[in-house]
């Protein structure tokens, strides 16, 4: 059939609407459909693109809900993680934070406590009594807690918002150096509320372990703002420092005046334990006879009656 000018023809092999596609069926195979890349019907492809939203969607909602619960769960860790210390500015580690305890031979030093709260520490075949605790502090002042920062040196510092050692306590007593008397004077007994909780937690292990000891006596500590002393000291500024005076071979709770009265074993148990606690530096007297880690436990000129126990700042 011949084409002229003007007619229009259809090819039969047009597709019209609806129709679909077949392949030519092989000799001894059936007719199969083959595969094509051109874009889903309407219909299909509508419905493709709601399962993906509805799929986004849930996946948004586990997000969220995963957001929400994980402040529950990261706050506790970060809570007791990281105990580093720092340098310069250093804030003391929160009152109402309770960090698990760091466990050193038969004594376990509680890092921080409740406000109000006066810690003590239990020796390993000890068992908590809550009668124990009224019954201790009953009769002696609470340590008030703040929020304390050591600034600067501890020998060209100050104190902000320190902790201050009650003139007196279950196991301890103070004294002050410029009348040879106890107590020390309030204001000369401030410290890094770090400072106050290992100094309490360390005597009470002693005690515990000692319970026919004396009372430890301590000095002084810092000023209530830090700074210099006037009279006794160079350092003692930013509430890092705290004297421990040997315990007397007669119990007396003074200072002893010369190295026969100091109770040599004791002392030294006593001084191990701050150097299990963390103290960065302990200066001791030439005559003691005390020993402990190189530059930790270090000689020093005017101490045959006291220790001088300094922590690093807390982290």
């Amino acid at each position: 059939m011949a084409w002229s000018r003007g007619e229009v023809w259809f090819d039969a092999e047009v597709l019209w609407f609806g129709e679909r596609t077949r392949t030519p069926a092989l000799a001894g195979f059936p007719s199969l459909p083959l595969p094509t890349f051109a874009a889903p019907p309407g219909l299909a492809a509508s419905r493709q693109r709601r399962e993906a939203w509805k799929r986004r969607r849930r996946a948004r909602q586990v997000r969220t809900a995963a957001l929400v619960l994980a402040p529950a769960v990261i706050l506790p860790i970060a809570a007791i993680r990281g105990t580093g210390y720092g340098s310069g500015v250093t804030a003391e580690d929160p009152p109402s934070l309770t960090i698990p305890p760091r466990v050193t031979g038969a004594f376990s030093i509680p890092l921080s406590y409740s406000l109000g709260e006066v810690p003590r520490v239990m020796s390993s075949n000890e068992t908590a009594d809550p009668r124990d605790a009224s019954a201790r502090t009953e009769d002696f002042p609470a340590v008030v807690w703040h929020h304390s920062t050591s600034v600067g040196l501890p020998f060209d510092g100050h104190l902000v918002d320190g902790t201050q050692l009650p003139i007196e306590g279950a196991n301890w007593v103070t004294w002050n150096p410029n009348t040879n008397s106890v107590p020390n004077e309030p204001e000369r007994l401030y410290g890094n509320g770090h400072t106050i909780r290992t100094v309490i937690a360390v005597i009470d292990a002693y005690r515990a372990a000692n319970p026919d000891a004396p009372r430890v006596v301590v000095g002084d500590i810092s000023r209530k703002g830090g700074g210099p002393f006037t009279d006794q000291h160079a350092s003692h500024q930013n509430g890092l420092d705290v004297d421990i005076y040997y315990p007397r071979t007669d119990g007396e709770l003074r200072e002893p005046t010369s190295p026969d009265q100091i109770d040599h074993g004791l002392a030294q148990d006593l001084l191990d334990r701050f150097v299990a606690a963390g103290a960065q530096m302990i200066f001791v007297g030439y005559s003691t006879g005390l020993t402990g880690p190189s530059g930790v436990v270090v000689p020093y000129p005017n101490h045959e009656n006291h220790m001088h126990v300094r922590f690093p700042p807390p982290g």
